[in-house]
């Protein structure tokens, strides 16, 4: 088998989480926060587990790897991470963050790589803190958990993050969060606003954001990571591309150079993270090819054992599960090549 490297795991800081607390207490909380924090922050034993595992960068995080067979995990910040604070306190709370995650790294640098946080909230301190993620911590890139207070990154007042990505050719990962104040309402019922429906959803959004945007026409080289098979993405990019030069034609939008399905297509990777689903996946193979698709468990919120017996068993080639399950991690983060495993757990 090849090597497995996960790429959408999870951690907190116990300070964020205390943060969190706080904020959820405060009257101008965000509604889909508030809902969400009623889960994160419960007391309960899953709630309490699931809290362990976030904040463990160390010898339980590995023997959990080792008993499900995942060889490294490229570790990020938990939604919504510092993204709920105020900028003075989300950038502390990130620069924190990153230094603990880097630590951890240094410690266990044969199963470990790490994307850094980072608070949107002050753009041009996010850009400066990815380059001492990257440069001084060699930490592989960042995850910015979708809108931040509501705001969404195709706002040039954002783009001082993406110049700095691009300059360090490093990746974003644009993970999901609840959707937006502005459209949580119809959201709330069901629990329509949690990973079964509305992550998807303001997440797909947040892309088109960037697209028609102008976000890749600015930044030709930029390379963003989508979680759990693009979020839905690569099912809609026909029809995009079909409304879209309707809507050009009859003024409803702005013309960009290419068409929206171009742009993700060059500027977008997905992981398979919490899809596993044969369809889905070769849907993705059909439509980005292998080069663009990377294995992700999404520890510690899906059974990692359950990921891992999808992608060993569905019904690919072995040099794409081997690109998927590393190779493409490898090239994406500039990791070291592994040796192949010996063995299936």
């Amino acid at each position: 088998m090849p090597r497995r490297i996960a790429v959408e795991e999870a951690f907190v800081t116990d300070e964020i989480a205390k943060e969190w607390g706080k904020a959820l207490s405060s009257k101008f909380a965000e509604t889909g926060f508030r809902a969400m924090g009623a889960s994160i922050l419960a007391d309960n034993p899953g709630t309490k587990m699931v809290h362990a595992r976030l904040t463990d960068l160390g010898a339980g995080r590995i023997a959990h790897m080792d008993a499900t067979g995942i060889d490294m995990q490229v570790i990020s910040i938990t939604s919504p991470g510092v993204q709920v604070f105020d900028a003075v306190t989300g950038t502390a709370l990130a620069r924190q963050a990153n230094d603990v995650l880097a630590e951890a790294v240094r410690r266990h640098p044969a199963r470990f790589a790490g994307l850094a946080a980072l608070a949107p909230q002050h753009p041009h301190s996010a850009a400066r803190e990815l380059e001492r993620a990257v440069g001084q911590l060699e930490l592989r890139g960042a995850l910015i958990n979708s809108h931040t207070m509501g705001e969404y990154l195709d706002d040039p007042k954002y783009w001082p993050i993406f110049e700095a990505a691009q300059a360090l050719d490093v990746p974003i990962y644009l993970h999901p969060r609840e959707p937006a104040p502005s459209m949580v309402g119809p959201y709330l019922d069901y629990g329509l606003y949690w990973a079964g429906w509305g992550f998807a959803a303001e997440t797909g959004l947040h892309v088109m954001r960037l697209i028609m945007g102008g976000v890749f026409v600015r930044f030709p080289k930029l390379k963003i990571i989508l979680g759990h098979m693009g979020e839905g993405m690569p099912f809609w990019l026909q029809r995009i591309d079909n409304r879209y030069r309707l809507g050009v034609k009859i003024g409803a939008h702005g013309s960009l150079p290419r068409l929206p399905s171009e742009y993700f297509l060059e500027n977008f990777v997905i992981t398979t993270s919490g899809v596993m689903h044969d369809g889905a996946l070769r849907l993705s193979l059909d439509v980005l090819g292998v080069d663009r698709i990377m294995f992700a468990a999404d520890y510690p919120y899906e059974s990692v054992e359950d990921g891992v017996k999808f992608m060993d068993g569905t019904p690919v080639t072995e040099e794409e599960r081997t690109r998927i399950y590393s190779g493409n991690a490898e090239k994406l983060f500039r990791l070291p090549a592994g040796r192949e495993r010996a063995a299936a757990p």
